[in-house]
């Protein structure tokens, strides 16, 4: 029976707390403090802090140098004409723009995600994810794009030192001609076998096949420019600014690695100091480059020649000289240059599904160390084996827009995360400053979604299913299993 004589529950009792409203939780957002307090922390083990200036500086450039010279160009040169040069530029330009927000959130925030824990502690959680997602498309994707032009550099190495290629089922993708591209596969599997053995080892051969990377550019340069025609440029802008604003935005895809240095925020011995300085000085030397080896590459050959080839710099050089050679050469060169690509843009991918995996959103196998070498070695696995089999699978073209899409995306939410992180969080010490904030940042959002504007309408059909999938997923599983959603971890 009811008890009338019980008192009745006041109707708003305000000692209950009130669980928080789904938009709430949607933007609930990660402390500055908690995200450096929980730096290098995994399952089962830590990383460990083993990288200087140096080492980071060189998976900045290891990241970036090869993908647009050794890879795209080919691609690009046909939608510009000479005026390619002018492509790489605004590219860098708007990279530039984009790479002094990350060297102050590096600075400020010195952890593993990247522009995901960036927007993580500025934005909110959903934003969070959907830069996260961004950049598992930009990364992922990317390791894949670039292993199918290492296959199309080896075919020239074969060919140039025993006179035989890898027949086209095994060495190109289906749509291709090819039924498996076996290099593709190959390469990232290499690459995993370095990262397994962790950072600090992985980084001494970065630095080696950087230095190898950057020599054979030098030598292009030196012998491309015998063949030099003041001619080749009489028409410096012959489809317009549109097919300039095209070209960058394909090109684009060259500058993706300079972020790299950030996803090492918990691997570097002085985070804080060396992040911005990795990340500027690394732009500053792959812009200068992709711009001189273009110049010579268009000076050497007719635009309307160049061909959706992937090995466009081995070709040039073969015919400038007259002798297979100096190509043979180059080819192995960019052999060694393109697989650093691979290294280490799949080391920044799994240490940005690291930081997502500790925060809950994707599974903790992700964040599992090995305790012997500290790195996530379940966590490489996995990403390898879904990289190479995509590289085996998907023609490059389109790899290389997706990449550019999701990469401009994230960019576009880091310019973001800069200003707002000035405004809420004013008296924290920033070891670099972007100047003139928040005009530049402006000016750097701008561009990227300018330059995702050039891209094609099959592009942002693909962004947008990417896009429909991850919030599938977050919804599904990352919305409930999120550690700030427990009350024991706020």
């Amino acid at each position: 029976m009811l008890d009338r004589g019980a008192p009745s529950a006041p109707p708003h009792d305000r000692t209950t707390p009130v669980p928080p409203s789904v938009g709430a939780r949607l933007m609930r957002r990660k402390p500055v403090e908690r995200l450096v307090a929980e730096g290098g922390q995994g399952e089962g083990g830590t990383l460990r802090r083993s990288l200087g200036l140096w080492q980071l500086t060189m998976i900045s450039i290891g990241a970036t140098l090869g993908t647009g010279i050794f890879v795209v160009l080919g691609q690009a040169v046909p939608k510009a004409g000479p005026a390619v040069t002018l492509s790489f530029v605004i590219a860098g330009l708007t990279a530039l723009f984009s790479a002094l927000s990350y060297a102050e959130l590096a600075g400020t925030i010195p952890v593993s995600g990247s522009s995901y824990s960036y927007a993580y502690a500025t934005m909110g959680e959903l934003i969070a994810w959907v830069c996260g997602w961004c950049l598992l498309l930009e990364y992922g994707v990317s390791v894949a794009a670039v292993a199918v032009g290492w296959g199309e550099y080896l075919n020239e190495l074969l060919k140039g030192t025993i006179g035989v290629t890898l027949p086209a089922a095994l060495s190109e993708p289906p749509g291709d001609g090819g039924v498996f591209n076996l290099p593709a596969l190959i390469v990232v599997l290499l690459a995993m076998v370095f990262l397994m053995g962790g950072a600090k080892e992985s980084a001494r051969a970065n630095t080696v096949m950087v230095c190898v990377k950057i020599a054979s550019l030098v030598l292009f340069c030196a012998i491309g420019v015998q063949g030099f025609r003041s001619g080749n440029y009489a028409h410096f802008m012959p489809l317009g600014m549109g097919g300039v604003s095209a070209a960058g935005a394909t090109l684009f895809f060259s500058y993706i690695g300079f972020d790299a240095a950030s996803t090492a925020g918990e691997e570097a011995k002085d985070a804080q100091r060396d992040l911005p300085r990795a990340i500027m000085l690394s732009l500053v030397i792959v812009t200068a480059l992709y711009v001189l080896v273009a110049a010579v590459a268009v000076g050497a050959k007719p635009w309307r020649q160049f061909t959706d080839s992937e090995a466009a710099l081995a070709q040039i050089m073969r015919e400038v000289t007259g002798q297979s050679f100096w190509g043979t050469l180059l080819a192995a060169c960019a052999v060694v240059a393109i697989a650093s690509v691979v290294l280490t843009v799949l080391y920044g991918q799994t240490r940005i599904l690291f930081a997502m995996s500790r925060d809950g959103l994707v599974p903790k196998v992700f964040s599992r160390v090995h305790p012997k070498t500290g790195a996530p070695r379940a966590n490489t696995v996995i990403v390898s084996l879904f990289c190479g089999v995509l590289a085996a699978a998907v023609p490059l073209g389109q790899l290389a827009d997706a990449t550019s899409i999701g990469t401009l995306f994230a960019f576009a939410l880091v310019n973001v995360a800069v200003v707002v992180l000035r405004r809420t969080r004013p008296g924290m010490r920033r070891t670099f400053r972007v100047p003139l904030s928040p005009l530049l940042p402006a000016i750097g959002f701008v561009l990227c979604v300018w330059m995702m504007g050039s891209l094609s309408a099959v592009t942002w059909v693909v962004f947008g299913i990417w896009m429909a999938v991850g919030l599938v997923f977050y919804f599904g599983y990352g919305y409930r299993r999120s550690r700030l959603a427990a009350p024991s971890e706020k």
